[in-house]
């Protein structure tokens, strides 16, 4: 949470025994092999069990058949007393509990000594979202047909329409895309394959894009990248970053516009227009529902709004 201080993970004070560290190792090695999880995710998992593991060791505990819940509580309740934020005791929690799951499955706990620990609470804050007149300003602001403003007309609006994030649309290759059926084919977090559909203006535009803008950005020796930069390769995401603020800076929008704000306001305009949550969940590629769930709580917030705004018997 914004203000509190998150204490660095101590390195492990001492090797841990093999009969702690083993196990850990080959969880990691699951995430890797059968989650597909990245190296920095895989990295923050170690040094959070590494911890756990260095308080375990202190309570005179080598084998994790002899946790109990117990141990895991007064672990983070010592992480709150030294004003850990809350964002990471709920990580580091989850670190564990994934852990637990794992060695019950792999006969090394009888149970899941997570079950009943109660993680902190964490106070979520909502999204924040363009209006619809709001995104309709910015996806005109690319202005006149010039190969970068085709590109960044077509970056604007796909990223619109198909809420990716900023990595994805980067990263897109000519293959990925066809717009002939619509729809795009996107590789999300851990190599994770979703297709997500592409409206008739996000197409019309990549399509302008293709024909008059991308032939004008080729060098000698582009390859398949969708989106080019000056120089004919693929486009960063600092980039695509700096242009979302320039235009939303052009449009005269009266807030900061990044990357994200996009993909919520996509699933925020989805789940107004009456989408389905579990499709959107689908076309944003959230493993969790939980997770698209707070879309829910931005139109609530936004419906209670217009309720007391507007109701006679609502001021």
């Amino acid at each position: 949470m914004p203000g509190e201080k998150e204490s660095a993970a101590p390195a492990p004070k001492e090797a841990l025994p093999e009969s702690l560290r083993e196990p850990i190792d080959g969880f990691l090695a699951y995430l890797q092999l059968e989650r597909g999880l990245s190296r920095n995710t895989l990295s923050a998992y170690q040094v959070d069990l590494l911890q756990f593991g260095d308080v375990l060791v202190s309570l005179r505990i080598t084998n994790w058949a002899t946790v109990v819940g117990a141990n895991v509580s007064d672990w983070l309740y010592s992480l709150s007393k030294q004003e850990a934020a809350t964002s990471s005791m709920s990580r580091k929690l989850s670190a564990v509990r994934m852990l637990a799951r794992y060695l019950v499955k792999e006969g090394v706990c009888r149970q899941d000594f997570t079950e009943l620990v109660q993680g902190p609470k964490v106070t979520r804050k909502l999204p924040a979202t363009l209006s619809e007149m709001d995104m309709g300003k910015l996806l005109a602001a690319p202005g006149a047909r010039t190969a970068h403003s085709l590109r960044d007309k077509a970056i604007l609006e796909l990223f619109y329409s198909s809420g990716l994030r900023v990595s994805e649309l980067a990263g897109l290759a000519l293959q990925q895309i066809d717009l002939q059926q619509g729809f795009v084919r996107v590789f999300g977090k851990g190599a994770k394959e979703r297709i997500v559909p592409v409206g008739t203006q996000a197409a019309a535009a990549v399509t302008d894009y293709l024909l008059a803008g991308r032939p004008g950005l080729v060098k000698p020796r582009t390859g398949s990248a969708l989106f080019l930069s000056e120089r004919g390769k693929a486009i960063s995401r600092k980039t695509i970053w700096a242009l979302i603020k320039g235009y939303a800076l052009k449009a005269g929008l009266p807030k900061s516009v990044k990357p994200h704000l996009l993909r919520h306001s996509f699933a925020t305009h989805l789940l107004a227009g009456g989408a389905d949550l579990r499709a959107i969940q689908e076309m944003l590629g959230h493993a969790d529902i939980g997770t698209t769930q707070i879309y829910t709580a931005v139109e609530t917030t936004r419906l209670t709004d217009q309720h007391s705004r507007f109701h006679p018997r609502g001021r």
